[in-house]
């Protein structure tokens, strides 16, 4: 007799700029059989913004509830997360952007966010951007931003209980706590 394994509370998925992340962790939160739930931490600042955000409000469909929260993401998962849905936060490297143009202590928040996913009441998939391997940027804002994503990341990989790296659509399972639970 096999023993269900159940799906970790805190999934984070993360790769590179289009490379099949987001789309992974929607196929992940479908998968689940919950309701739901799209937090979404784009700010509609110019025109193409708009466009992108009504174009994958678009491609989720009507089955989708859409959460929009550009800053405070431990109050919208201590609210939002329970039991009877799953939250898609898309994206971390939004979300740290948004704390960096208004000054807000990215490391204060990244612990805020930490310890609001340790507590959860229900299922929540994250996806980020992995922008450090490529070259050093050229400017200091850009040095620091991408620091911090590294930071931020590495923060979130610690307290998930599952962690995937997609790269060119394809996922690679980098941490899975449930798999030391399932029967041999």
């Amino acid at each position: 007799m096999t023993t269900a394994v159940p799906a970790p509370l805190c999934e984070f998925v993360l790769g590179g700029a289009r490379s099949g992340k987001t789309a992974f962790a929607l196929e992940r939160a479908e998968a689940r059989g919950l309701a739901p739930v799209m937090v979404a931490t784009a700010e509609p600042l110019d025109e193409e913004m708009r466009v992108r955000i009504a174009a994958h409000r678009a491609e989720r469909g009507p089955r989708w509830t859409t959460i929009e929260e550009g800053r405070d993401l431990a109050r919208v998962l201590g609210e939002a997360a329970n039991a009877e849905r799953i939250l898609v936060v898309d994206c971390l490297t939004l979300w740290l952007s948004n704390l960096m143009a208004v000054e807000i202590d990215v490391d204060a928040e990244t612990e805020r966010l930490c310890e609001a996913l340790t507590h959860l009441a229900g299922p929540v998939i994250l996806v980020s951007n992995e922008v450090g391997l490529g070259i050093v940027p050229e400017n200091a804002l850009a040095r620091r931003f991408r620091d911090h994503q590294g930071r931020l990341n590495r923060r979130v990989a610690a307290v998930a209980g599952r962690v995937t790296f997609v790269a060119a659509g394809l996922p690679l399972v980098m941490k899975d706590e449930t798999a030391a639970h399932r029967p041999r």
